[in-house]
C-alpha cells in the first residue's frame, strides 16, 4: 500500500528519516515542522492546537498519519497532541500509526511484552503512557510502536551525547546499569511505514535484538566515531540521584514475527550509515 502519508514531527531524527523512506517507497509525503521548515517538512503544526491538527488533517487527507513527534519536556505536546492527532485521523478515517517509547516501563520486571501494562518512574514515561492510553480509546485499531534507543547516522540522542561528553561540551555520565535495546533509525522507519500498510491494531514492541548498557553503547559509538572511548565519564543511576528505569527489555518477539523488516543488532547497527 502506499497514498498519501502525513508524518507529524518530520524534521526530527526519527520523523524525517520516515519521511525520506516513505517517500522512496512512493508514498506521497506530508510533513509538519514547530519551528523550522524543511524540504519534506512543509506544514508547519503546533500539535498542542486541537483544531490546527484537525484542520490541516482535514486539509491533508491522508490515507496513514506517523505521529513522531514528542516535545520531551512537555505535557502538552507529548500527552494532549498524541489525543489531537489520534481524533484528528480518525474523524478522517486515516490509518494511524502512533510512536510510544520503553520509558512507560519502571525496570521493575525488567523484560516487558506487549501485554504488560505502564507503570512509569518519571514525568517523561508517565506522558508517554497517558499518550498511549489516548490513542488506544479515540482508535482501537491504531498501532502503538513502543520502541528504545534510536541510533543512525549520528543523529541520535545517545550519539550526540556521547560526542559531546567526549568533547567536555556537557556534563554527566553515561550509565553502566541503565540497560536497554537499541535500534537503528532506518529499521525503525522501515517498521513503521509497513505497519502504516497493515491492519494491525494495538501495542507492538520495535526494538532491536541486542541487551547492551548505556555506557557500553557509548562505548561502540565513540570507537565507530574515532573518538577515545577512554574519555566517556561512567556512573550508576544510584550514584546520579536520578529517578529513571534501570533495566527495561522489550520483548520483541510478535514484531519479528509479523514484520517483514529486519530489527539488526547493535553491532551492525552502530556500524551503519
Amino acid at each position: 500500500m502506499t497514498g498519501r502519508i502525513l508524518i507529524t514531527g518530520a524534521t526530527g531524527h526519527l520523523g524525517a528519516r520516515v519521511a525520506e523512506r516513505a517517500t522512496d517507497a512512493g508514498w506521497s509525503v506530508i510533513g509538519t515542522y514547530l519551528r523550522a521548515a524543511s524540504d519534506i517538512a512543509g506544514a508547519q503544526l503546533d500539535i498542542r492546537d486541537a483544531a490546527a491538527v484537525r484542520n490541516l488533517v482535514r486539509q491533508v487527507r491522508p490515507d496513514a498519519v506517523i505521529h513522531t513527534a514528542a516535545g520531551r519536556d512537555n505535557w502538552r505536546a507529548m500527552a494532549d497532541g498524541a489525543a489531537h492527532v489520534a481524533a484528528a485521523a480518525a474523524d478522517q478515517g486515516s490509518r494511524l500509526v502512533h510512536v510510544s517509547s520503553d520509558a512507560v516501563f519502571s525496570g521493575r520486571e525488567i523484560d516487558y511484552d506487549e501485554a504488560a501494562p505502564p507503570d512509569p518512574v518519571y514525568r517523561y514515561g508517565a506522558a508517554k503512557a497517558a499518550a498511549e492510553t489516548a490513542v488506544a480509546a479515540v482508535d482501537p485499531t491504531a498501532a502503538v510502536v513502543r520502541t528504545s534507543l534510536i541510533l543512525g547516522h549520528g543523529r541520535g540522542q545517545h550519539e550526540i551525547l556521547t560526542r559531546d561528553l567526549i568533547a567536555g561540551r556537557v556534563q554527566g555520565a553515561l550509565f553502566t546499569d541503565m540497560i536497554r535495546k537499541p535500534i537503528h533509525v532506518n529499521d525503525l522507519a522501515d517498521a513503521l511505514l509497513e505497519l502504516a500498510a497493515s491492519s494491525y491494531g494495538g501495542v507492538l514492541n520495535v526494538a532491536g535484538p541486542d541487551v547492551i548498557s548505556r555506557y557500553d553503547l557509548g562505548v561502540l559509538v565513540a570507537r565507530r566515531m574515532g573518538l577515545n572511548p577512554a574519555r566517556i565519564p561512567a556512573a550508576t543511576i544510584a550514584e546520579s540521584g536520578l529517578r529513571i528505569a534501570a533495566d527495561v527489555r522489550l520483548n520483541t518477539e510478535k514484531a519479528v514475527s509479523i514484520l517483514a523488516t529486519r530489527l539488526r543488532g547493535v553491532q551492525e547497527s552502530v556500524s551503519s550509515d
